[in-house]
């Protein structure tokens, strides 16, 4: 689990909640950075790992659900929260693809990037090209999805849902966040 020193109380209590391993940025880094050591522990684990931020707010039977999930996907990779608002140039497809989904009965979208990582989930086997490719000057969710390459399954409903507080991150782009972050739809 990823977490900013701002927002420590919340990722304390998510992490002991969800059992999960706390990546605690104290010193200003930044999100790339903390996912980036939260990726480089995961490689080092038997098991699959899913990287949380502390931002998100799991649904009930969270872990259930992201266990049903990733045996059903198990070589790729999967994002369990699909956002509005940010980036706004996605937003159009994104809707696109869910009323297909609606359509066509389906549980999932693919969509050629990381456009979130509120909570996702790498392969094992693609960790280590992650890691090599990563670039250090990208915002986190566009560094491991852009390194990883290959479409992301996004669950119709999303897993998590994100607080949509006050962002502690400076933006790479230096523009304000207005839009409303919080996910398309969510389970349950």
């Amino acid at each position: 689990m990823i977490a900013h020193r701002l927002r420590i109380e919340h990722a304390q209590l998510l992490a002991d909640q969800l059992q999960a391993h706390l990546f605690i940025d104290e010193t200003g880094h930044g999100a790339n950075w903390n996912h980036h050591r939260a990726l480089e522990w995961a490689a080092r684990q038997e098991c699959r790992v899913v990287v949380l931020e502390d931002d998100a707010l799991p649904v009930q039977g969270f872990v259930a659900k992201v266990i049903d999930w990733l045996s059903r996907f198990p070589d790729d990779m999967l994002s369990f929260y699909l956002g509005t608002g940010r980036p706004p140039q996605y937003q159009l497809e994104i809707a696109t693809k869910l009323i297909a989904a609606d359509r066509d009965r389906a549980e999932h979208i693919t969509l050629q990037r990381l456009l979130h990582a509120v909570c996702y989930s790498v392969p094992p086997s693609l960790i280590p090209k992650v890691l090599q490719r990563w670039d250090s000057g990208k915002p986190a969710d566009y560094a491991v999805g852009d390194a990883c390459g290959g479409p992301v399954i996004y669950p119709c409903f999303s897993l998590v849902d994100h607080a949509d507080g006050v962002p502690v991150e400076r933006h790479h782009d230096r523009q304000p966040r207005h839009e409303r972050r919080r996910a398309w739809r969510l389970h349950g």
